[in-house]
Parts: structure tokens; C-alpha cells; sequence
């Protein structure tokens, strides 16, 4: 087999201190390596005015109601100013040349309803074009995985405001989502959520891995004068691996990207060094327990945030090294990118949440605080 690495389009790099690698692969194992050519640019700071830190979730607004924004992205913010993990409550509104504002700061003792623990926003973030937000929150009292609670899913409407909690034996500290959105701009329609839950087990488990880490189906049916109402619950995948890290708070089952036919879910299960694939998720009534794998081992390492390019790329990122890793949707390890090489070990921990705009990347840096833009 040959396999060639031809670097794109020669572009000016506007950080000089990133040193990118680009790695062509094959079945997981490096073959070649050649300097890229690729721009990291800092778009802006992730840090509101009441200094919540680590930044998770990242999703691009698909269109203009209320405040927000078409183009925009929304960054939500794990942490509290004190560093604590589990107590961030806050997600950022950042246009794509830097302009920064607050979307909303959630005050865990105003809630519409129940979010066992309170607020500790996730990387599970969504935005549907009839302008409802739902995030995830997986609260601790003091940022120690001993402390870590079920949480819930809060919805906010389009002026940041949250209208109701999504909660249930079902969600289980809520950590990553994918969302199937047939919602309209003038409210209406349907949404489905997939969402990967990570303390069934997990804290009573104090370190040991359990394999008890699910993907949970949610159906929405969407009004335009009422919150959304949900219609059903489905545990879609289910047995993954994780458990508790004392500088990770928890780690399980991750990133989550639909392909663009909707035929396939892509998990990043993070202990097990893979991504693997959920088949039929929009109408799945059963479990597909832990999927088929996709690819595992070779670049990966610690995959955390995941999205699907418009080809069908898979892109991860890596929590124990600061790599993106492109897979193809037959598991081939193609690209490997390093987003960040700060820390000891270098990029460890720096890397979460990561979205695709056309042919661009935007993606989180928990160690800077920072969205920055990967072209």
C-alpha cells in the first residue's frame, strides 16, 4: 500500500512558538512525518468578568435568535475562578474575529427544577436553530471527584435564561453531546441529544474503572411558546470504561459526533484508547452496549473531544499529549496535529472540546484559557 502525505496550501503562521506536526498513518502506525503548514491563530480569552476558568464545551450557533449570534461560538466554562473542577457556571459568546461577551451565568439556586449538586458546566453543549441551549452540568462542591453529583441538562432560551432541567436516573453526569436538530428559526420541530454520562458507578467506585459509562438518547419535541417537552429516554450504548482521576476529576466516555448521514455515532472511549461507532443511534431502541471499534491505539491518546469534518472525517484531541488526531470513517489514521505543547508532560490535560467551521477548527485550550482557530 502507498500512502502519501501531501501538505496543504502554504499559509503564513501567525504563532510562532507552536511547532505543528503533521503525521500520515497507517492502521494506526506512523509511516511518514513532514512539517506543516497549518496556522494556530488565539482568537480570544474564555475568562468572564467573575473569572470562571477551563474552558470544555464549544459549538458554533447556527442561526440569529435573541443573543445569539449565526457564527458565533459558545464556549462553557467547567471551573470557578478558585480552579475547582465542577463549579464553573458560565458560557461565553465569542464572534469568529474576537468579540467577547457573556451568553449567561447560571445561578444554581435560581433552577426551574432539579439538577442534583447544582452547576458545574460540561463539554456537553448544543444549540438548536429554534434557539434553545443545553448544556450539561456535572457539579462538585469542593473540584474533587469525591464530591461529584448526577447533575443534569440545562436548557436556556435564546437571551440566556434557563428554563428547565433535564434530569432522571438516565443522566449521570452528563460530559459530552451530540445533537440531531430538525428544529426551525421560528421555534417547532424535533431534536434528538446524544449524550454520554459518566458516574454510573464511577464515584463510589473511589479510582477503580467500572464499566458502567452510557450514551443516552434524548427526544425532544420543540414549541414555539414552551420549553422543550421530552418525549423519551434511550440508553443507546452502554458498559464503557471510566472512572475517577485526581487531576482529571473523571474520565469516560467523551466526545460524540454524528456522521453526516446519521447512520453512525462516534464515541471517544477515552481509557480504552479508541473511537468507536454506534450504529442506527436516531432510532435505536436497544443498547449497542459499547459499539464496533473504528480505530484504536496508534495516535490516540486519552481522546477526549470529538467532531465529524463535513467529509466524514473523525477529529479527537488528545488529554495526555495535545494532539488532533483525524481518523477516516473506515479507521484510518491519516493526521495527527499538535495543538499544544505546554505542561508536563507536554500538552497534557490542555485539550477538550473542538468544532468544525467549513475547513477551519476552532478548539479550547484549558491551559491558556483561550479559543483559538486551527486553519
Amino acid at each position: 500500500m502507498n500512502l502519501q502525505c501531501r501538505p496543504r496550501n502554504l499559509v503564513l503562521v501567525r504563532v510562532a512558538s507552536t511547532v505543528l506536526a503533521l503525521t500520515c498513518l497507517a492502521s494506526g502506525f506512523a509511516v511518514a512525518a513532514s512539517a506543516a503548514s497549518e496556522t494556530i491563530t488565539v482568537v480570544a480569552s474564555t475568562v468572564p468578568a467573575n473569572g470562571d476558568v477551563n474552558p470544555y464545551g464549544i459549538v458554533v450557533v447556527p442561526d440569529t435568535v435573541g443573543n445569539l449570534v449565526k457564527g458565533n461560538l459558545l464556549i462553557s466554562n467547567f471551573n470557578a475562578a478558585s480552579n475547582e473542577q465542577g463549579t464553573g457556571t458560565t458560557i461565553m459568546q465569542i464572534s469568529p474575529g474576537g468579540t467577547v461577551s457573556q451568553f449567561a451565568q447560571i445561578d444554581a439556586a435560581s433552577l426551574p427544577g432539579p439538577c442534583t449538586g447544582g452547576v458545574g458546566l460540561t463539554t456537553a453543549l448544543a444549540v438548536l436553530r429554534a434557539g434553545w441551549v443545553i448544556v450539561g452540568s456535572l457539579p462538585t462542591a469542593d473540584g474533587t471527584a469525591a464530591t461529584a453529583q448526577a447533575g443534569c441538562l440545562l436548557v436556556l432560551d435564546s437571551m440566556g435564561n434557563v428554563s428547565e432541567t433535564i434530569y432522571g436516573t438516565l443522566i449521570n453526569g452528563p460530559w459530552d453531546m451530540a445533537v440531531r436538530d430538525h428544529s426551525g428559526v421560528g421555534g417547532g420541530g424535533t431534536a434528538a441529544l446524544f449524550v454520554t454520562n459518566v458516574l454510573n458507578g464511577t464515584v463510589a467506585a473511589g479510582g477503580s474503572v467500572v464499566k458502567q459509562g452510557t450514551v443516552v438518547r434524548v427526544d425532544l419535541t420543540l414549541s414555539k411558546t414552551a420549553a422543550p417537552f421530552v418525549e423519551a429516554m434511550t440508553v443507546i450504548g452502554s458498559g464503557f470504561a471510566e472512572r475517577t482521576d485526581p487531576a482529571a476529576l473523571v474520565i469516560g466516555p467523551t466526545g460524540v459526533g454524528l456522521s453526516p448521514d446519521g447512520l453512525l455515532l462516534y464515541v471517544a472511549d477515552s481509557l480504552n484508547n479508541r473511537i468507536v461507532a454506534i450504529s442506527q443511534p436516531i432510532t435505536r431502541q436497544t443498547s449497542a452496549h459499547t459499539g464496533n471499534t473504528i480505530t484504536k491505539g496508534g495516535s490516540l491518546n486519552d481522546p477526549l473531544g470529538l467532531t465529524v469534518a463535513s467529509n466524514g472525517d473523525i477529529l479527537t484531541v488528545n488529554g495526555d499529549d495535545g494532539y488532533m488526531v483525524r481518523t477516516t470513517p473506515d479507521g484510518l489514521q491519516v493526521a495527527k496535529t499538535l495543538l499544544d505543547s505546554s505542561g508536563s508532560p507536554p500538552g497534557n490535560g490542555a485539550l477538550f472540546g473542538l468544532v468544525t467551521a467549513g475547513e477551519s477548527v476552532y478548539y479550547v485550550d484549558d491551559a491558556s484559557n483561550t479559543l483559538n482557530l486551527f486553519q
